[in-house]
Parts: structure tokens; C-alpha cells; sequence
């Protein structure tokens, strides 16, 4: 469901934007409206919806409007045309008392700069959104607390903000949003400021909340690896406009144009492909069925190995056709030979985490879902092929196995 819905959102900066927009509408591009009209194409007529609960990346380089576009979803910056729906509400059309009831309720927002107060102690700065509703001090105090808990912080209330490290300043900037308790939470390139080791820290926080919360988020980052590791969907921006939207698996395998080929080359596929992406369906077997059936599927399969599960596709083990034949010249059942020590992996696990698991198995590896049902298998090739980075092999793995 829907909760957010861009329409033809645009922003052009300068005293004529009635004269860019006309070009724009005729199909000129940033720079050529630029050295025609002297007005700048912030935002070039992007239209998308953002789900209920999902985290929503937008990214792109410098200069790609993502951060104008992110501040025209709360009216920081006044659109020159389009509109932007919140659950059906057109907040382009608030008068600046709703557009002040819309940002203390409905969106919050974290920059990039903590912008935290130096002379208010850590609870007292994440208290203030809840002040500025006009919450009472006692009603203040305990949500500021259950945030704080929330973000790992609790012992630190007393502290002020010169006294936390730089990801600990920002966990306090995610908690004084996230006490207003806000539909959406808007993030403009939150962790870009904090090293590397911590900003993969706060992701992971990010991630963990997000878990806990389901929030809508708006996730502003010029990093891609950022982008492809936290969000669920991500809108690629270039001179203003929107390039691309998808998952990103979809942005890494079926890239639009060759400009977003160019943006993703260089990334490990393996770090943003899954187990399911690259298993195949397996070929299984009850244990009702005998031996002999067993290994007559195998041959006809071309494969040795059978994976047995139960009638609800539960997972049990696996078996081979060395074992199948021994069984049938000693009159033993399927279940005298099950393997039950069989890898097993996640459908949502990274292909970086499952190279030592499928190198050091003999059979394919095990998919496995909720439930303990069997889901798909694993062959070495698959993997290997991420490893490469062979896009093109990984998406005729999906197609196969769609």
C-alpha cells in the first residue's frame, strides 16, 4: 500500500521557471535549458510511490537532485510544479498552519549534520519535537527514554552531545525523529559524515530498527554500496530526473540504460545477491518411495543426488546414488541411508557468506525457508558465477528458475 505518491514533481530554481518548464516539456535537457533560460533544472517531473514500511533510496552523485527532491517531500523547498500525496493528501496544496501539523505528526527528518543542541543534555535534545507538539513534561521524558532505549543509548541521558562520539550523536538525531513517532522519517545523507566503520554501524542499526519498527523511510545517499545494503527499493537520479527504480537486484542485473551500467560495474554482486536468486528447483523424493524409485529419478534427471522431504516439503536430508544402489542389493529402505547432516542456508542470505559453505560440500547446498521447507538448492556454479560478477549468467539463472 501506498503511503507516499510523487506526481510530475519539479523544481526549477530561478525568476522564470514558467520558461524552463516549457522546454522541459519539449524534451531539453538540464543543460540546455541552463544556457537558454539561466534557470536550473533542480528536479525534472519525477513521479514514483513509496510503500508502507519500506525503506526508499534515493541516490545519485552530486548535483543529481536527490537532495532537493527529498526536501520537496516536506515543502523545505517550495515545488515549482507537480505534487506529492501523503496517504492521499496533497500536501503541495497545505496552507503553512497544515504544513506545520503535517511536519510535527506525519514527517520527520535526520540530516546529515546532527544539528544537535550543545547546551541540552541527550534526553533533553530528543524531547524537543515532543515539546514543540506541545506534549507534557512528564508525557516528554518517558517517550524520550523508550527512544533512547530504542536506539542503544540508555545511560547516556544525562550526557551532552560534545561528550558522544560522532555515531552516538547521530543514534541521538534518529531518536529525536523517531519520538514524534512519525508516518515517514526523511534521511539526507545521515551517515556520510561518520567513518566508515561506524557508518556501517548506524546501517545495521538502521536495519535492526527498521525490523523492529517499520517505518517509512527515505533514505537520501550518493553511495551506492549504502544504497544496494539498506534499501529495499532505490530511485537513481541523474541531472534531476529519475533514471531507474527497483529493487536492487533488479538495478544490478537489468540496468535501464547504459548510464546505470556504468554506475553499478564495479559493484561485488555478491554482496547484494541472495541465496534465492541463484538456487534451482530441487529434484525431491518421500520417504515412502523405495530405493529403486529413487534411483531411477536420479537417472532420469542426469543428477546424483535426491533431496527427501516430508509431505509438507519439509526438509529431511538428502540421499545419493551410491547409497540408493547399496540399498537395493541389501533390501534397505530410504530411510536406512538418509544424509541428515545437509548444508543448509537462508533464502535472504548474501551469495559473500555461502562461498565457504558450497566449496566445502559435495552436494548442493540446501534453500530453506520459514517452516524448515525446502525451497531450492544451490549448485557451486551459481556462486561462481557472482563471483565473477557475470551478471548476464545470474540473470539467465533467474529466468530458468522463475
Amino acid at each position: 500500500m501506498s503511503i507516499v505518491e510523487v506526481k510530475e514533481l519539479t523544481k526549477i530554481f530561478g525568476s522564470e521557471p514558467e520558461r524552463a518548464l516549457s522546454l522541459l516539456a519539449q524534451g531539453q535537457s538540464k543543460k540546455s535549458i541552463l544556457e537558454k533560460t539561466k534557470q536550473t533544472v533542480g528536479v525534472n517531473r519525477v513521479s514514483f510511490e513509496i510503500e508502507e514500511g519500506e525503506i526508499f533510496v534515493i541516490m545519485g552523485l552530486s548535483g543529481s537532485g536527490k537532495s532537493t527532491l527529498v526536501r520537496l517531500l516536506n515543502r523545505l523547498i517550495e515545488p515549482t510544479s507537480g505534487s506529492v500525496l501523503l496517504k492521499g493528501r496533497n500536501i503541495v496544496e497545505l496552507d503553512a498552519s497544515e504544513l506545520r501539523e503535517v511536519r510535527r505528526n506525519h514527517i520527520a527528518m535526520v540530516f546529515q549534520k546532527f544539528a544537535l543542541f550543545p547546551h541540552r543534555t541527550i534526553v533533553e535534545n530528543i524531547e524537543y519535537g515532543l515539546e514543540i507538539k506541545g506534549e507534557s513534561p512528564d508525557t516528554r521524558r518517558a517517550k524520550a527514554m523508550e527512544t533512547l532505549e530504542l536506539v542503544g543509548l540508555k545511560g547516556y541521558e544525562d550526557s551532552y552531545p560534545n561528550q558522544l562520539s560522532g555515531g552516538m550523536q547521530q543514534r541521538v538525531g534518529l531518536a529525536r525523529a523517531l519520538a514524534t513517532g512519525p508516518d515517514i522519517l526523511l534521511m539526507d545523507e545521515a551517515f556520510s559524515a561518520l567513518d566508515p566503520l561506524i557508518r556501517k554501524d548506524m546501517q545495521d542499526e538502521l536495519l535492526d530498527l527498521q525490523q523492529r519498527m517499520k517505518k517509512t523511510i527515505v533514505f537520501i545517499t550518493h553511495d551506492l554500496d549504502e544504497a544496494l545494503r539498506i534499501g529495499d527499493r532505490i530511485a537513481l537520479m541523474k541531472d534531476g530526473a529519475v533514471v531507474q527504480i527497483g529493487t536492487p537486484e533488479d538495478i544490478m542485473i537489468s540496468p535501464a540504460n547504459s548510464y546505470v551500467e556504468r554506475f553499478v560495474e564495479d559493484v561485488d554482486l555478491s554482496k547484494v545477491l541472495t541465496a534465492s536468486h541463484v538456487m534451482r528447483r530441487p529434484e525431491t523424493i518421500t520417504l515412502d518411495r523405495g530405493p529403486r524409485v529413487a534411483l531411477e529419478l536420479m537417472r532420469e534427471s542426469g543428477i546424483s543426488n535426491l533431496y527427501v522431504v516430508d509431505r509438507s516439503k519439509k526438509l529431511i536430508g538428502a540421499i545419493n546414488a551410491e547409497d540408493a544402489s547399496e540399498a537395493i542389493r541389501k533390501g534397505q529402505k530410504l530411510e536406512d541411508i538418509v544424509i541428515r547432516d545437509v548444508p543448509v542456508v537462508r533464502p535472504d542470505q548474501l551469495l559473500n557468506e555461502l562461498f565457504d559453505i558450497v566449496g566445502n560440500t559435495r552436494i548442493p547446498v540446501a534453500v530453506v525457508g520459514e517452516n524448515g521447507r525446502l525451497q531450492g538448492i544451490i549448485v557451486r556454479g551459481a556462486v561462481l558465477a557472482a563471483l565473477t560478477g557475470s551478471a548476464d549468467i545470474l540473470k539467465r539463472e533467474e529466468d530458468n528458475h522463475a
